[in-house]
């Protein structure tokens, strides 16, 4: 499979955090709509005259599609943000990590380094045949990644060698190299010693469970319901007997009287 070149400017802002892309667009459509036409008059004098006027409505146009690209891009950004945090937080076995594309397990690599505190890039210069995927830069160190979705089979020395040429010619100070399965004995014993770990598929697995969301393992406790209390039986005010609905034969009135009538003559 072919890779893919160099990314384009809408790629780039894309990948960015989403509020960098509605700032960039507000910050360059009011360069474009308001300080080129101003700096332009200030630089042709009292000749200028009406020049402004003129120049911001030609470039309205530039200034209303430079917005709409750096706010189509802070919306790609921000649905790309949220997939990879839902396929981060839905992964907790190593079939989950193998299914999907090679694509999406990159993307789940990334987003499990980002929440480890790591800067992020998706290089598009690997793939399924290999390369660096991701950039990871922290406390001023430059990290390599290479992901290998194989699980079939071992990750062998011949990828290991690889991965430590690319160190060197892109100045990096650490490679990682992720993978479902496991590495052969040869490939461990090439990279002990130098700047390179070998993460197996437990150890990524253990990664991204020490960062996915409580909500998404989350089981919500099972709480009893209420009870009301029981209402205590009014008693006679005499003799503290229960009471009991009476009639009053004269009015034909309903009352609570005791219990004990007509020993005891109490009411309520």
């Amino acid at each position: 499979m072919a890779r893919r070149g160099k990314k384009s400017g809408f790629e780039v802002l894309a990948e960015l955090p989403w509020p960098v892309g509605i700032v960039a667009g507000v910050v360059g459509f009011i360069v474009i709509q308001q300080v080129v036409p101003w700096w332009l008059t200030r630089q042709n004098g009292p000749l200028a005259v009406g020049l402004g006027a003129q120049l911001a409505n030609i470039l309205a146009p530039l200034a209303w599609l430079l917005l709409g690209l750096c706010w189509a891009a802070a919306l790609a950004s921000y649905f790309g943000s949220r997939r990879r945090r839902r396929l981060l937080d839905t992964r907790d076995s190593l079939d989950s990590l193998a299914s999907g594309s090679w694509a999406q397990f990159e993307q789940l690599v990334g987003e499990a380094f980002r929440r480890h505190g790591y800067t992020v890039e998706e290089t598009g210069l690997g793939g399924p045949d290999g390369g660096i995927d991701l950039i990871l830069r922290k406390q001023g160190q430059k990290v390599l990644v290479q992901c290998k979705q194989w699980r079939s089979r071992q990750i062998g020395v011949s990828v290991v060698r690889e991965m430590a040429g690319l160190l060197a010619h892109h100045r990096a100070d650490a490679v990682k190299i992720v993978c479902i399965g496991t590495f052969t004995r040869d490939a461990e014993a090439f990279a002990a010693g130098k700047p390179i770990e070998l993460i197996r598929g437990e150890a990524l697995l253990g990664m991204i469970r020490a960062v996915q969301k409580p909500a998404a393992n989350r089981v919500e406790p099972q709480l009893e319901p209420a009870r009301c209390p029981t209402p205590k039986a009014a008693a006679c005010r005499k003799c503290g007997s229960a009471l009991v609905q009476r009639t009053n034969r004269r009015t034909g009135e309903q009352f609570h009287g005791c219990s004990q009538f007509p020993r005891c003559r109490g009411a309520a």
